[in-house]
Formats: structure tokens, C-alpha cells, sequence
């Protein structure tokens, strides 16, 4: 069995170095739970492309919660973004949150999602209980931040059954709503469990390590031809130690993650300054306009001329 493996929570990508972080979260909004101090402090957004019922604070901006939250896709595709990692969702898969990791859930496509929210006691049975060393041995671990789990990965199956469970509860509610969802949270996290294994922490400064560098590298070297063997070099491992790296940490490819920023640098320039458009495309290292267009509009929803008109 693939065991799903975290990353710890040390790198953010700001616009001019790479650093380290400890805490951060301080600087973003705390996303109280709507029915925290009712006797059932369960929360469930059904979200619908830009739209959540109910609105939760911190819905479309950076945030972090006291709680934990799982979220599924039912359509669609959705991106999350924490200080250390971009990861896309799509539909039929799901992804677990941690307590006080500062993220952001935002549209890929037109989507529908649910994103379900509580204490972890509900986990713990009863106060003194042993269950609650295999909620404490997670739960807050900041070396545990965010985990994503494919409908294409045949061991989370089982887990991504009981998120489905959860929205099919909120759909149809019964007389047993509030023991149907304590079951069928328990059985999730069960399954979570499970499939946890913890990265030794010398292989995670390593790791970590080189992607600073890798980083760096795309930073400053986003508007040229990055090619895989060059960005390998600038830590000096091969191509596909370089591959292993992006996909440990960010559950990415090397060339999704330059798009990505290439994009960002295109939409802050778009918005900040009265460059041409084939200027700005040239300069973030598209070549050709038609596909830098192509790339934005999937990424925005809004062709580049559009997106300036409308900022």
C-alpha cells in the first residue's frame, strides 16, 4: 500500500527571496466557525464556483481555522494554496487541512464543492479516551500541513468513500443526522490514519534544501528558457531527484509550478502597469501571445485585455 506522506511547513515564495517561517498566521484572518459554542459546532460550505452557503469569514482570501477541515469535489476543479504549496483538486478527490495552516480554496473551472469543518475532539470518543493519541499525533503538527487524496489512488478509495458519505448525509438529513456525521467523521479519520507515514526529518532538510534552490532559480530566472536539466543543475541533482523534489512538496511538476508563477508575474503587471500585452507576455518568458492568452484564460477565467479592464 502507497502511504500518503506529508511535508513539513518551511518555505514561503514571496515575490523577491525564499525563506523560512515559523508562524505566520498572525498576519491572516482567523475563519471562526459559524456554529462554534453550539452543542454541535459542525460546519458544512457548500460552495458553488464563487458562491458558499453560508459565506464563512475568510471565504476567497488567505485564512487559517481553529478547527480542522476536509473538503470534497463533487465537480469540477479547485486549487489550494498554503505559504509552502499549490496543489489542484478535481472532482470525485478530496484533501485534508490541518488546525491554524493559512490557505486559500479558489476555482480552477466551474465547480461544487463541500468543505466540512470541527473540533478535533469529535474524534477523541471521551475525555482520557487512547483514541486521542491518534488524533494528537496529527493534529496540529505543523510538519503535517495538507494532504490530498485521488480518486486515481486505489488506497484512498476507502477514504475518499467516507467524504462522499459526509455530503450525502448533508443532502439528505434524517432524524440521526448528528450520529450519522460523529460515525461517519470517525471512520474517515480512521482511514486517514492509517495511511500516514511521517517522512524522517533528515530527509526533509535535504529535500527542502534544494527546493529553495529550485525556487531561487525560477525566480530569477522566470522570464528565460527554464529548462528541467537546468533547473536539476541549480542544486546539483539530477532530473529526476528534481521531479521527486516537486512532487514530495507541492504535488506538482516543475513546468506547472514556472506556468504558475510566470502567470502570477503576468497578472500583477497586467494590473499594475500600462504595458502592452505582448510586452508583459514576452518579459514573464511566454513567447508566443497566443499562448500565453491560451494559459491565462484557463488559469483566471478571463482573457489578459479583460482581466486588466476589469482590475
Amino acid at each position: 500500500m502507497n502511504n500518503i506522506i506529508f511535508s513539513p511547513k518551511t518555505i514561503i515564495i514571496s515575490s523577491r527571496q525564499v525563506i523560512l517561517v515559523t508562524d505566520t498566521k498572525t498576519e491572516f484572518i482567523n475563519s471562526v466557525n459559524l456554529n462554534a459554542g453550539s452543542d454541535f459546532p459542525y460546519l458544512v460550505l457548500d460552495v458553488v464556483n464563487e458562491q458558499s452557503y453560508p459565506r464563512n469569514p475568510g471565504f476567497q482570501v488567505m485564512h487559517w481555522h481553529e478547527d480542522i477541515q476536509f473538503i470534497y469535489v463533487l465537480e469540477g476543479e479547485i486549487e489550494i494554496k498554503t505559504l509552502t504549496k499549490l496543489v489542484s483538486v478535481d472532482a470525485g478527490s478530496g484533501v485534508f487541512i490541518n488546525k491554524n495552516v493559512v490557505h486559500l480554496v479558489r476555482k480552477n473551472s466551474a465547480c461544487h464543492y463541500n468543505s466540512f469543518i470541527f473540533p478535533d475532539y469529535f474524534l477523541k470518543f471521551y475525555f482520557g479516551s487512547p483514541a486521542k493519541d491518534f488524533v494528537e499525533s496529527i493534529i496540529g503538527k505543523e510538519q503535517i500541513p495538507i494532504c490530498c487524496f485521488s480518486r486515481k489512488m486505489e488506497n484512498h478509495k476507502t477514504i475518499l468513500n467516507a467524504l462522499k458519505r459526509l455530503s450525502e448525509i448533508e443532502k439528505n438529513k434524517t432524524d440521526f443526522y448528528v450520529y450519522e456525521v460523529l460515525v461517519s467523521l470517525t471512520t474517515l479519520w480512521l482511514e486517514v490514519r492509517k495511511n500516514i507515514q511521517f517522512p524522517s526529518e533528515k530527509q526533509d532538510i535535504v529535500v527542502h534544501a534544494r527546493m529553495q534552490k529550485f525556487l531561487q532559480y525560477i525566480e530569477q530566472h522566470f522570464g528565460e528558457d527554464v529548462s528541467l536539466d537546468v533547473l536539476a543543475a541549480s542544486a546539483n541533482v539530477s532530473k529526476s531527484e528534481c521531479l521527486r523534489c516537486f512532487k514530495s512538496t507541492m504535488q506538482s511538476t516543475p513546468y506547472k509550478y514556472l506556468i504558475e508563477y510566470r502567470l502570477s508575474k503576468a497578472a500583477e503587471l497586467l494590473k499594475n502597469t500600462d504595458e502592452s500585452i505582448s510586452n508583459i507576455a514576452e518579459c514573464v518568458g511566454f513567447h508566443q501571445i497566443s499562448h500565453f492568452g491560451k494559459c491565462f484564460k484557463e488559469k483566471t477565467g478571463l482573457a489578459p485585455r479583460d482581466y486588466r479592464n476589469r482590475k
